[in-house]
């Protein structure tokens, strides 16, 4: 088993890296890091520069992770997957067979999560594993 946590850097993945931290230590289970590369758009050379570069923050976001992740002793491995980041959660918590995902949140308002379809709302109704939404203030 393993936990699978969603990191862009955002305020809320940090405080939910911190969370995914200790329950991987808890369990004694690695932890996945997951970031969702999905570009809009599809075709042409302004779409391939564009993923490349949503790749690249990725990779750096993950890297500032697990740094995080070794201080503490817990083993991590990273994926930057090309999809959107809910769908990459899921593919990767299957994958790895997860305990749980972990997620931040933005602080949006419930219904202004279910009307632009935020990550966490989409989880929270998709996942067949348990969702822990992080705030992102204590």
């Amino acid at each position: 088993m393993s936990v699978v946590l969603g990191y862009d850097e955002s305020p809320g993945a940090v405080r939910a890296l911190r969370v995914a931290i200790e329950v991987a230590a808890a369990f004694g289970e690695p932890l996945f890091l997951v970031f969702g590369a999905a570009a809009p758009g599809g075709l042409g050379e302004e779409y391939r520069a564009h993923h490349e570069a949503i790749r690249q923050a990725g990779r750096t976001a993950l890297a500032h992770a697990v740094e995080s992740a070794d201080e503490a002793g817990v083993p991590t491995a990273v994926e930057i997957v090309d999809e959107t980041p809910a769908q990459a959660l899921l593919e990767a918590a299957e994958r790895h067979r997860a305990r749980v995902i972990v997620v931040g949140s933005w602080g949006d308002s419930p219904l202004r999560g279910a009307l632009l379809g935020s990550t966490p709302h989409k989880l929270l109704h998709l996942s067949p594993v348990p969702v822990l939404c992080v705030p992102t203030q204590d």
